[in-house]
């Protein structure tokens, strides 16, 4: 398996896998839409991307945004998006890519980084058996313009 930083060079791979996690959450397909919001991260630097490869097929990515921590007075990470083609799953690509975003912010000096996940999302084992830890000493609230 390899893992790299997806580049504009890579916006093809990445649309078709970022459009099928959309679909995944039952969003309309919108490859046009999925296309320009990832051109927009990746030209902006809004985002990294890490975009997994096995036998040279693009397979699974996660995108992580930045963010900060006034407390600590530290940089992190919020790990937003993380997709794995139903093709692989099981052979390990979600935890590759995982561990790659956790090598990622050591070797940055960040002071971690942060996820949410749906209460019945299967994926929470997998975390907990990569070291994440549960949050339950906070509650997340959100407001939506719409």
């Amino acid at each position: 398996m390899r893992i790299i930083t997806a580049t504009l060079d890579n916006l093809e791979e990445v649309t078709t896998l970022f459009n099928a996690y959309r679909v995944f959450y039952e969003q309309k397909s919108d490859m046009e839409g999925a296309r320009n919001f990832l051109k927009e991260r990746i030209e902006q630097s809004e985002s990294i991307i890490f975009l997994a490869y096995l036998d040279e097929k693009a397979v699974g990515f996660t995108q992580l945004y930045p963010m900060f921590s006034s407390v600590s007075m530290q940089r992190m990470l919020v790990l937003n998006d993380l997709f794995v083609d139903s093709s692989v799953r099981g052979k390990g690509v979600g935890a590759a890519i995982l561990n790659h975003a956790k090598a990622f912010a050591k070797a940055n000096n960040l002071k971690g980084l942060a996820l949410e996940t749906a209460e019945d999302n299967p994926a929470q084992k997998l975390y907990e058996r990569l070291g994440w830890k549960r949050d339950t000493g906070y509650y997340h609230y959100f407001y939506s313009n719409q």
